[in-house]
């Protein structure tokens, strides 16, 4: 699972870096500064939990099962929570908003959130 945790961090750390390059350079001119603010915010959540992700692959040593819960918290929370915001930016950009990816994002966060319980969880017993 620590590999797991290392790889798909780092992947996840790679794209916000291309993402928050394409939202300043060629969505800037295309979204209102509400629309860049929230594109924004998908971008730094995915950030912040990429490097969480490639951290605690490094720390966890053994396959204990809160370890790969916590993962799968954090990687499913990044999923459901920055990748619906970008769907949401770029298609309301577009006048074609999908709606249906508006309750997907408070899911997300409940994902992440889930994760960091799981970790105050594990090292408080």
């Amino acid at each position: 699972m620590h590999q797991f945790a290392i790889l798909t961090g780092a992947t996840f750390g790679f794209l916000a870096i291309i993402l928050a390059s394409f939202g300043a350079h060629f969505l800037k001119k295309k979204l209102t500064l509400e629309q860049l603010q929230s594109f924004e915010t998908g971008v730094k959540y995915q950030m912040y939990h990429a490097i969480v992700l490639v951290v605690l692959g490094f720390q966890f040593t053994s396959e204990l099962t809160i370890d790969n819960y916590i993962v799968y918290a954090f990687v499913i929370g990044i999923l459901l929570f920055s990748f619906s915001i970008y769907g949401l930016v770029i298609s309301s950009a577009n006048n074609k908003k999908l709606t249906f990816l508006g309750p997907i994002t408070p899911l997300g966060g409940l994902f992440l959130a889930l994760g960091w319980g799981l970790l105050i969880y594990k090292y408080s017993f």
